[in-house]
C-alpha cells in the first residue's frame, strides 16, 4: 500500500502543481491513500474528495497549520497536521480566512522590506506590477517561496536558499500568531486530529530551532504538547532512520497515532516516495 499524507499543491499553497495535477500523479504512481495539506487552506478540500473519488484513491482531509509555539522565554514556529476534520466546520473555515489574509498582508510587507534592501544595494525597487507578476500561476496564496523564484526569475539571486539567506530571513515578516491550544481545539472541534509535522526537519520548521538531541525534542513534546496533540509526524522525506525510530519509539510510549508523507512540493516529485507503513491507514478507519 503507497501512502502519502502531506502534500502541498498551488491550488491551495506553495506547491507547483495545481490540485488536479497532483491527484493526476499520484494515480500514476499508484498511491493508496493520500491526503491534501495546504497552509493554511480548506477551501479545495471538497474538490479534492471529489477528485480522489474520480481516481480511486482513498482521501482524508488535511491541513498544515503554522503554530507559534512559547519555549523557554522565545517563541518559535512549529507546523501541525489536521486530518480527518470536517472541511465545513464553520469556526474551522473562518479562522483559516482570516489567517490567509494575514498572510497577503504579510506577503506586501516582505516586498517592502526587501525594497529597504534594494535601495542600500542600489537595486530596481518592485513595483506594483512585480507583485502582479509575481502572483501569476499562484493559485493560493503568495509566499515566500514564491517571492524567491521571482528573484530567480530577474536574476537578483541563483537558487532559492540564496534567495533565503540573502533576503528572505532578514526580510520576514510575522505570521499570524495562532497558539497551539487554539490550533488543537479547531481541529480536534472540527472532529479532526492535529499531528506535529516533522519534529526533527533540518530544513524546515521544527524542534531543531530548539534542540538537535532528539531525547530532548521529545521531552519537550511529553512536557508542552501531549494535551493538544493526537499524532507525531514519524515518516518524512528529510527524516533519517534514527529519527523515525526514535519517534515510533515516542509515539508507541505515549498512545499516539503515527503519519508519514514526503511533504512534496513538487520541486522535484517526490509524491509516494517515503514508505509510510500500511497501519498508518488503519489508524483513521
Amino acid at each position: 500500500m503507497k501512502i502519502d499524507l502531506h502534500i502541498h499543491t498551488s491550488t491551495g499553497s506553495d506547491g507547483a502543481l495545481t490540485l488536479e495535477e497532483v491527484f493526476a500523479e499520484a494515480k500514476k504512481r499508484n498511491i493508496d491513500l493520500l491526503s491534501i495539506t495546504d497552509h493554511d487552506a480548506i477551501g479545495h478540500q471538497r474538490q479534492a474528495v471529489k477528485l480522489a473519488e474520480k481516481h480511486e484513491i482513498a482521501y482524508i482531509t488535511g491541513v498544515e497549520l503554522n503554530v507559534t509555539f512559547p519555549y523557554a522565554g522565545k517563541s518559535i514556529s512549529l507546523d501541525f497536521l489536521g486530518y480527518a476534520y470536517d472541511y465545513g466546520n464553520p469556526a474551522l473555515k473562518d479562522k483559516l480566512h482570516l489567517i490567509r489574509e494575514h498572510r497577503a498582508i504579510r506577503a506586501r510587507q516582505i516586498i517592502d522590506n526587501l525594497n529597504t534592501e534594494f535601495r542600500k544595494e542600489n537595486l530596481p525597487l518592485f513595483t506594483d506590477a512585480d507583485l502582479t507578476k509575481m502572483q501569476e500561476g499562484v493559485d493560493g496564496i503568495l509566499s515566500r517561496p514564491h517571492i524567491a523564484d521571482y528573484l530567480i526569475k530577474k536574476e537578483i539571486i541563483a537558487s532559492r536558499q540564496e534567495a533565503f539567506d540573502r533576503y528572505l530571513v532578514k526580510c520576514d515578516v510575522p505570521k499570524y500568531p495562532l497558539s497551539l491550544p487554539e490550533a488543537s481545539g479547531l481541529i480536534r472541534n472540527a472532529g479532526g486530529r492535529l499531528v506535529l509535522a516533522h519534529p526533527n526537519d533540518p530544513n524546515g520548521t521544527s524542534l531543531i530551532s530548539l534542540t538537535t538531541d532528539l531525547d530532548k525534542q521529545t521531552e519537550i513534546i511529553r512536557k508542552h504538547m501531549l494535551d493538544y496533540i493526537d499524532g507525531v509526524e514519524c515518516w518524512h522525506s528529510r527524516n533519517n532512520a534514527e529519527t523515525t525510530s526514535h519517534y515510533i519509539e515516542f509515539c508507541k510510549k505515549h498512545g499516539l497515532i503515527m503519519t508519514g508523507g514526503s511533504d512534496c512540493h513538487q520541486k522535484p516529485i517526490l509524491l509516494g516516495t517515503v514508505d509510510v507503513p500500511d497501519f498508518v491507514a488503519g489508524q483513521f478507519i
